[in-house]
């Protein structure tokens, strides 16, 4: 059985399951790009809570494991050389799982790099936008008096998603007929921007219906629906 014990995160979080993938994270669109790509693959896991409201992901014992403080972060314990292997940054996780499992990321170097390019389009666009548009709309906020940086979050917003639904014109999914990360690391977010940030009028989210469809498609797969839950919330 492999020995986690070196592992100061394992002290907070100990692992019931050592020889089993450790996944510390929270039910939130980063998280869940972590939680969904698991459930699709099938690859045993064990979630832990990283609890905000309890500063966990601000404790020794994680910041070991992520030095930025952020959620999601793995622990594998059959990494490269089959040696135990941590990882932080959500798309680095999803990256190294689709390698690691050889599952939703193309083989050929085309549709792999492809693939790729839309997962930095989430990272470097869709989740820093839509973040901060939540935090203009729902959060803190809301309470400004000055409402120039809710537009232009709201106007950047609205701009991606028009670039998602011209790439997205007559395909079910962002490369075509294959369901890769590029769409597992897009889903939260969007979910999270029309739902929980209460953005779906200011955006007029219902005038991207392809957008639209594939996020309806996308949240009925059931590896999606699991991996939307997990960890489970205090």
């Amino acid at each position: 059985m492999t020995d986690l014990s070196t592992f100061p995160i394992t002290r907070r979080w100990p692992a019931q399951h050592p020889d089993r993938l450790q996944y510390y994270g929270l039910p939130t669109p980063n998280g869940v790009k972590v939680s969904i790509m698991l459930e699709e693959t099938g690859l045993p896991y064990e979630g832990h809570l990283v609890d905000f409201a309890k500063g966990d992901q601000k404790s020794p014992e994680f910041l070991s494991l992520n030095p930025n403080g952020k959620i999601p972060a793995i622990l594998d314990p059959n990494g490269p050389g089959g040696a135990p292997f941590a990882l932080f940054e959500s798309g680095a996780i999803l990256l190294y799982l689709a390698e690691k499992t050889g599952r939703f990321l193309p083989a050929d170097p085309a549709g792999r790099w492809h693939a790729v390019q839309w997962l930095m389009f989430q990272m470097g666009g869709l989740g820093p936008m839509f973040g901060q548009l939540g935090f203009f709309n729902k959060f803190a906020g809301r309470e400004w008096e000055d409402k120039r940086p809710l537009q232009r979050y709201a106007d950047e917003a609205k701009r991606l998603l028009g670039v998602m639904d011209t790439a997205l014109e007559g395909k079910t999914w962002f490369l075509g007929n294959d369901y890769t990360i590029a769409d597992i690391s897009m889903l939260g977010w969007v979910r999270n921007l029309i739902t929980f940030y209460e953005a779906r009028e200011l955006v007029g989210f219902d005038d991207f219906r392809n957008v639209a469809v594939w996020l309806d498609r996308g949240l009925a797969r059931p590896a999606v629906q699991r991996g939307l839950e997990i960890p489970k919330r205090p």
